[in-house]
């Protein structure tokens, strides 16, 4: 038995907006055979956007049922029943979420029509609700209320388990038809995106790496990375999608390919330089590949160690190279108060304070008077080295070399002079004397502020791999 189901809501943020309208049809797998129908008071305004879309207003609602009170109906007319809906993810994470802020917790088994109707009906120039009822020629009446929608999606299903009718053999048996196999595949697979094969995701490596996700024009929309390229996959299509945009982002994976690394060190330092390389659409962190502000020290004429900010390529009187780079000054000078709060530093000796006399922050009494020689170098620069502990690295020169992509190799991530030169593999058994031999066998990658986080978080973590000093 299949209850398809057909909601309309607020907004497509399941975890803030609600529904509106639910409408459920029964189908016992030959027909269908009963439904139910009903509005919902979302307690909340309807956007004008909304009610342009669906024609649910708030005047319509303002008398109707709200979801507790129609929620053992909802329970009743899909317990044990197949949950099926076009894009089922979207309709059952808003009524999961639904059942869950009243305490309940809602399971069904799913069944996405998108995902059946590539599989039994391939090559149509879309698989929207509209467009795929236009194609294979069914009525498609009340557009966006959830009535119109589900009748139409359930006589979509009727049309798909219906494909290749089974043939009556000399023994009067029915033999299975291929569409009704492909139902309990599907079922079995209904959180897979819909051009994703279940054998696809079989196939995948359990072992550390970089996985990409591509659209059906080969170009990459997301990277990830893993220490079980596998698991990871398969939490991606198993979440409750939070909103339409997470739902269109599954819809749109068409295929995956991957690169092994043989450890999650290394797995985290290619995500981040293959993010800012392709700059994938999905990935919102780590996209930024320009650092032009670096974090620089000196010590000036009275003993005081001074940060200050600038451009990494014209970094003026200051004969070093950057503690750290960001992205722009506006970002180095938040980071540069952040430090100042955290470990009582003065402003003015930051360059965050432009002043011939006391910053402002002795003036409240949160600067212990550096700005006026009141607090001792010694003090003062003892602090200084704190904050600037906190964003480099405890060795200025290091080798860390952990496991490799398969049996006698390792893995190689060198920095020099503070700098991250980037990573490599080579042989368990690769003789090397001194910091060039490592280098010998890398990939240069671009140093910046995301991996110099990625190896000092590491490196302050728990971690097997062999470090090697060459301070």
């Amino acid at each position: 038995m299949y209850a398809i189901v057909d909601i309309e809501t607020t907004g497509s943020q399941p975890a803030q907006d609600k529904i509106t309208e639910i409408a459920i049809f029964i189908h016992d797998g030959q027909q269908i055979v009963d439904k139910y129908n009903t509005l919902i008071n979302p307690q909340r305004s309807i956007p004008f956007f909304i009610s342009q879309l669906t024609g649910i207003t708030d005047d319509m609602v303002q008398d109707a049922p709200k979801f507790y009170e129609v929620a053992k109906d909802i329970v009743k007319f899909t317990e044990g029943m197949v949950f099926v809906a076009h894009n089922v993810r979207f309709d059952y994470s808003f009524i999961k979420k639904e059942f869950a802020d009243l305490g309940f917790n809602f399971q069904r088994k799913t069944l996405c029509t998108v995902r059946l109707s590539r599989s039994l009906i391939p090559g149509l120039p879309s698989y929207s609700l509209g467009k795929l009822c236009k194609s294979i020629n069914i009525d498609l009446q009340l557009r966006h209320r959830a009535i119109g929608d589900a009748e139409a999606t359930a006589k979509l299903f009727d049309k798909l388990i219906k494909i290749n009718r089974p043939v009556i053999d000399g023994n009067q048996q029915m033999a299975e038809q291929p569409a009704q196999q492909m139902l309990k595949q599907e079922i079995k697979t209904s959180l897979l995106p819909p051009n994703i094969r279940k054998e696809q995701v079989d196939a995948l490596p359990t072992t550390p790496g970089v996985y990409y996700f591509h659209n059906e024009q080969g170009e990459v929309i997301y990277v990830g990375k893993s220490k079980n390229i596998r698991k990871r996959i398969i939490q991606h299509f198993n979440i409750d999608y939070k909103s339409r945009k997470s739902l269109d982002f599954k819809n749109q994976i068409s295929d995956i390919t991957y690169e092994q690394m043989g450890n999650e060190l290394v797995a985290l330092l290619f995500e981040s330089a293959e993010i800012k390389r392709m700059k994938p659409h999905y990935n919102r962190q780590q996209r930024r590949s320009v650092f032009n502000t670096g974090i620089f020290m000196y010590e000036d004429g009275n003993g005081y160690k001074r940060l200050t900010f600038g451009s990494v390529n014209k970094a003026d009187n200051i004969s070093m190279t950057p503690l750290i780079a960001l992205t722009n000054q506006f970002k180095a000078k938040g980071f540069l108060f952040h430090k100042v709060a955290k470990y009582n530093l003065c402003q003015k000796l930051c360059d965050l304070y432009k002043t011939n006399g006391a910053c402002f922050d002795y003036q409240v009494h949160q600067c212990n008077g550096a700005c006026i020689g009141q607090e001792s170098p010694e003090e003062y620069n003892a602090r200084v080295d704190q904050a600037v502990e906190s964003f480099s690295y405890e060795h200025d020169s290091f080798v860390i070399i952990g496991k490799g992509r398969e049996y006698g190799e390792k893995s190689v991530v060198v920095v020099e002079n503070g700098t991250y030169l980037g990573f490599g593999f080579m042989d368990e058994f690769f003789s090397a004397q001194s910091i060039d031999d490592f280098k010998s066998v890398i990939k240069r990658y671009n140093d910046n502020k995301d991996v110099q986080q990625i190896i000092r978080s590491h490196m302050r973590g728990t971690h097997k791999e062999k470090l090697i000093v060459f301070d």
